[in-house]
């Protein structure tokens, strides 16, 4: 006898398992379908994010900043530590461990919220009916009145640089290198590459990274992606843009690439390479050709403004669907769908999703650049200040970046913020809220900050907007 289910999810990722937990939360009996393993050969719920992706990642940000303050950073304090060195096994082991924490953690609340876990593959079937193919290649098939697609994305592999995670590797082999490389070659300057390239970079590995388009960080406003080339420079990574990669070729222990730009062609040697050009929605398998669920020229699902995909009870959500691949962007598209399954008033604000870039320093930034107002005729006033004039700021040595506050010229609503510097992944959060809420410059710019703070960044970045910042000229 089939299984019959009020929701089934297909995939236990950020976007799946915010969308399994609020249907339970709602009282609809929940299913979720997840094939990932983790590296104790064991079922590991989280998805990317938990297990290769947000959070490993960001563990071993910290431990390398950790390594390179005692070099670069403590002395300044009158700090000095001698002969510092890395256990990589206790570096990588930390990371293990707290991955393994948050991917138990969510099959606790599995259990909690009554949620069945099924260890495989699904493949939607018509009439909502899901088969599921374990590991061991068994197979059995349940079924539901609503089942939400979560399949999630995969890294886009180069055909001339095809992953071996020895010597070319993906997201996932970054996280698990055994010995720091003496070079290393990056191939994207976006989040993953810029991330990991840091962390290795601060270990002591020569980085490189090779960029194809013309301008960094080409989708955040250009006055932070400044700032933030040059202290990256400064780091030691070596950012070579409007570079693209045309041979990769494994010699030995070594790789040899090459690569060619407005100056021609050069070569590349290093230790390991980390390719690191995107990634693209993962639907391999997960549909019968009958259920009549459309795929875009890109390899997304096709979904509408409620992540519908036009069959009943069919859903959508997270890096499989359009927008931004963004873990908290599928956070909020699987409570919302759920809510929506439930009859309730589900709701994304895609305009006002925060991104995140955790370098040092830290990269943010929620709605519109100004080149983005600029190129569609929107009025508007900017204002910026540097954590130069910030004394938390300075007293923590991290004296650098800015925030720069955008306005509608005529009605002083928030049309976007965009800041680089210490700590931004927490300052981005007010602006979003006064974004949410419609907020005016002038309501941040009135709104009491404690002093002192690297929260007063923004408020005087408020205030410049009218051109009244306190501790800048304006």
């Amino acid at each position: 006898m089939t299984d019959k289910f009020d929701v089934i999810v297909i995939g236990g990722g950020p976007a799946g398992y915010h969308a399994a937990i609020r249907a339970a939360q709602l009282g609809l009996k929940t299913a979720v379908i997840d094939a990932f393993v983790g590296k104790d050969g064991k079922a590991a719920l989280g998805g990317t994010c938990l297990n290769v992706g947000c959070i490993p990642s960001k563990a071993l940000l910290d431990s390398s900043k950790q390594f390179y303050n005692i070099a670069h950073n403590l002395p300044v304090h009158g700090i000095t530590v001698e002969n510092a060195k890395v256990d990589l096994g206790t570096f990588i082991g930390r990371k293990d461990k707290i991955v393994k924490q948050f991917t138990g953690g969510v099959a606790q609340l599995f259990k909690a919220n009554k949620i069945v876990s099924y260890f495989g593959t699904g493949k939607l079937l018509k009439g909502n009916n899901v088969q599921i193919t374990g590991n061991d290649g068994a197979k059995q098939t349940i079924s539901a009145t609503n089942v939400v697609l979560a399949s999630g994305s995969v890294p886009i592999e180069l055909p001339f640089a095809k992953f071996d995670n020895k010597y070319i590797i993906d997201n996932a082999g970054a996280l698990d290198i055994t010995e720091v490389p003496k070079r290393m070659g990056v191939i994207g300057a976006g989040v993953i590459g810029l991330e990991l390239g840091s962390v290795w970079r601060r270990l002591g590995a020569e980085v490189t990274v090779i960029e194809a388009l013309p301008d960094f960080l080409g989708a955040a406003d250009a006055d932070i992606a400044k700032v933030a080339l040059k202290e990256f420079n400064k780091l030691g990574l070596n950012i070579k843009l409007g570079a693209k990669l045309s041979k990769a070729q494994v010699k030995g222990s070594e790789v040899h690439l090459t690569y060619n730009d407005k100056d021609g062609d050069h070569d590349l040697v290093v230790d390991k390479l980390l390719v690191a050009v995107g990634r693209r929605a993962y639907t391999d398998g997960l549909l019968a050709d009958d259920v009549g669920v459309k795929i875009d020229d890109r390899g997304r699902i096709e979904v509408d403004e409620h992540c519908h995909t036009g069959v009943d009870g069919v859903w959508a959500v997270g890096d499989a669907v359009r927008g931004p691949m963004l873990a908290h962007k599928g956070f909020e598209e699987g409570m919302a769908v759920a809510e929506w399954i439930a009859g309730k008033s589900g709701h994304v604000n895609y305009d006002t999703i925060p991104w995140v870039i955790y370098t040092e320093p830290e990269i943010a930034w929620a709605g519109k650049t100004e080149k983005q107002l600029k190129d569609e005729g929107i009025p508007y006033r900017s204002g910026s200040f540097p954590f130069a004039a910030i004394g938390r700021a300075v007293a923590m040595n991290e004296a650098i970046g800015q925030v720069k506050m955008l306005a509608h010229a005529e009605t002083d609503r928030i049309l976007g913020v965009h800041m680089v510097g210490p700590g931004v992944s927490e300052l981005i959060a007010e602006c979003v809220v006064a974004m949410e809420f419609k907020g005016s410059s002038e309501d941040l710019a009135r709104i009491v900050h404690a002093h002192p703070t690297l929260s007063e960044a923004v408020h005087e970045a408020a205030l410049a907007v009218d051109k009244r910042a306190i501790h800048k000229g304006n």
